[in-house]
């Protein structure tokens, strides 16, 4: 039981970079990403196709994918999602437009990749630090839990201390008195989007490393990024990484509770109980 609940804390800085992307989009745009799971799964083929062309490490493809995702949501924002956002339609608009990018972005890695599994190879991914006979810690593991505390932690420090960050904090919080100041709302919402981009490609590219992916994975990971986010509240990041920390407890307890086939039982168990008692979730903005 240690090891599991040692493996689910661990795992949980993962999924709390999963959500990271889809709590911001959602407390700065106010849009429900519905693409951010195969957007996700795409810099995990990214940096795929590096490793196995170029022989290069998946953290180091990090810093190739994440500027190229960071692009590419920034110009599906700019040039996409902008010119539906604030119609008289209302939201439909826009969750339809991430809805269709999605079912694009799965056919197209379905045609590119095929169904076959893919997995981003490191030397260290069987290694543990043994504690005691019945604990030890999984380097991968500990490893990805480091790297998202300190991308989670720079985040935040970015939105809090710099003039850009406090400008998208500003039109999340009231985009009309933003635009009143000079702030570019369309623009900062690009902006904001390619770094929820960029986040997600981090996240893809260490669950690659964890486990096996396909085109169609990007659903999974899309209920995780949601759960996440629901259970720390929408718009938190500190609620985020609090969330994906309970969500992966609740994957690894589960696997020894239910087994393997049921994992995620547990964390939805725990979602759906979080919308009836706490809807707006622990850190609600």
């Amino acid at each position: 039981m240690a090891q599991a609940i040692l493996q689910g804390v661990l795992l949980g800085g993962v999924f709390a970079l999963c959500g990271i992307g889809m709590s911001m989009i959602f407390g700065i745009v106010k849009l429900t990403n519905l693409a951010h799971g195969e957007l996700l799964i795409l810099a995990a083929y990214l940096s795929a196709v590096m490793t196995q062309h170029w022989g290069m490490n998946p953290l180091v493809t990090i810093l190739i994918v994440a500027p190229i995702m960071f692009g590419a949501g920034y110009l599906m924002q700019r040039g996409l999602i902008n010119r539906v956002i604030g119609t008289d339609a209302g939201e439909e608009p826009s969750l339809l437009m991430t809805f269709g990018i999605s079912i694009i972005l799965q056919n197209l890695m379905l045609l590119i990749f095929s169904a076959n599994p893919q997995m981003l190879k490191v030397g260290y991914r069987t290694a543990s630090i043994r504690i005691t006979d019945h604990l030890s810690v999984p380097i991968l593991y500990l490893l990805n839990f480091i790297f998202c505390v300190i991308i989670i932690i720079a985040l935040s420090a970015f939105l809090n201390r710099t003039h850009l960050g406090r400008s998208i904090r500003a039109v999340s919080d009231d985009n009309d008195a933003a635009a009143l100041m000079g702030i570019s709302v369309k623009q900062t919402y690009a902006i904001a989007m390619g770094i929820a981009m960029a986040t997600a490609a981090i996240s893809g590219i260490l669950v690659g490393t964890t486990f096996n992916f396909y085109p169609t994975t990007g659903q999974e990971y899309l209920l995780i990024a949601f759960g996440v986010v629901v259970i720390g509240g929408m718009g938190s990041i500190p609620g985020t990484f609090v969330g994906g920390v309970i969500f992966g407890l609740a994957r690894s307890l589960g696997t020894v509770l239910f087994g393997i086939t049921y994992q995620m039982l547990a964390g939805y168990i725990i979602l759906i109980l979080m919308l009836i008692i706490r809807p707006k979730g622990l850190f609600s903005r």
